[in-house]
C-alpha cells in the first residue's frame, strides 16, 4: 500500500499546491481511492505533478461535510464520473462556523455515483468506514464554534456526519479520518469496539488549531491526548487542522511516532 497526501495546508515543495484542506490517494492491492478532496480543484493538480491519474481511481470516501474536504468533489467528477462516492447522508447538512456557511456544495448529493450511508458500511474485504462515534473524552473546545442550522436555528453539531475509512492491508490497519472533529482518542475507542485492537497507523487531522492563545487547560488535554496515544504501537500522520503548536507540543511527547503531513508527501505504512 501507498499513500500520497494531494492536499495539505502546507509544502515543502514549490512543484505541488497547497490550501486549507485535506486529500489524500492510496493504492491498495484492490483499490486506487481518495478520502477527501480538499477545498478546490487543486489536488487535480497536484495528482498530475505526482503521476497519479485520477481517471483509475474507483473510490471516493468524503470524511464529513465541510467545504476544504469536499470542495473538489464536482470537479474530479468532470475527470472521473464513474468512481463510486461513499459519504454519510447526514454530511448534507446545513454546517456553519458563526454565520459562515462551511457545507458542502449541494449537488454533490445529487450525483447518480454517491452512495448515501447512514452509519457504518464494509465496502469490501479491504475497506470498512465506521462513524457513530459518541465519545467526547478530551474533545476540542474549537469544536464549539462549529454548528448546524436546523430549522433555521443554528445548533451545536454533533459530528454525526463524520466518519473513518479502515483499510485492512497485510494482516494490518490504517485508519484514515478527516478532521477527527468527534476527538482523535474518541474515534480510536470507536476503532477498538469494531476491530479489537490498535491500528498499524493513523492518518488524520487533529482539530486542535486555534487562532488565539491557548489555555493551560486547552495545552495540558493536547499533550495528554500525546501521552495516551503514544503509549500505543502505531505511528500517526497529521495536519490540516492539527495547528503548528499543538503539533510541536505532541511531538515533544511522542517523538518519531508522530509526523507531519504535507502536500506531495508519501506515506508508506509501517
Amino acid at each position: 500500500m501507498e499513500m500520497v497526501v494531494l492536499m495539505e495546508d502546507s509544502c515543502k515543495n514549490p512543484a505541488y499546491k497547497y490550501e486549507h484542506g485535506l486529500s489524500v490517494y492510496v493504492e491498495t492491492k484492490r483499490h486506487k481511492l481518495l478520502v477527501d478532496t480538499g477545498k478546490t480543484d487543486a489536488f487535480i493538480y497536484n495528482a498530475k505533478q505526482h503521476g497519479i491519474d485520477l481517471e483509475k481511481v474507483d473510490t471516493v470516501v468524503l470524511s464529513h461535510g465541510h467545504y476544504d474536504h469536499a470542495g473538489g468533489i464536482m470537479a474530479f467528477r468532470e475527470v472521473n464520473p464513474d468512481a463510486k462516492i461513499y459519504m454519510q447522508k447526514s454530511a448534507c447538512g446545513d454546517y456553519y462556523h458563526g454565520e459562515r456557511y462551511i457545507g458542502i456544495d449541494k449537488r454533490i448529493a445529487g450525483l447518480s455515483n454517491v452512495k448515501m450511508l447512514e452509519g457504518d458500511f464494509r465496502i469490501d474485504e479491504e475497506l470498512y468506514l465506521f462513524s457513530g462515534i459518541t465519545g467526547r473524552e478530551y474533545f476540542a473546545e474549537s469544536n464549539l464554534e462549529l454548528s448546524e442550522r436546523v430549522d433555521g436555528e443554528n445548533v451545536q453539531d454533533s459530528f454525526g456526519h463524520e466518519q473513518c475509512l479502515v483499510i485492512t492491508q497485510d494482516g494490518g490497519n490504517v485508519l484514515l479520518s478527516g478532521c477527527a472533529h468527534n476527538g482523535i482518542l474518541n474515534i480510536l475507542a470507536r476503532y477498538r469496539e469494531v476491530f479489537g485492537e490498535d491500528p498499524k497507523m493513523v492518518v488524520s487531522g487533529f482539530h486542535m488549531m486555534k487562532k488565539g492563545a491557548y489555555s493551560q487547560e486547552e495545552k495540558e488535554m493536547i499533550c495528554a491526548t500525546a501521552q495516551r496515544i503514544q503509549e500505543m504501537d502505531t505511528i500517526f500522520y497529521t495536519g490540516h487542522c492539527t495547528g503548528e503548536e499543538a503539533f510541536a507540543w505532541m511531538e515533544a511527547c511522542m517523538g518519531k511516532k508522530i509526523r507531519k503531513i504535507y502536500s506531495g508527501m508519501r506515506i508508506f505504512p509501517v
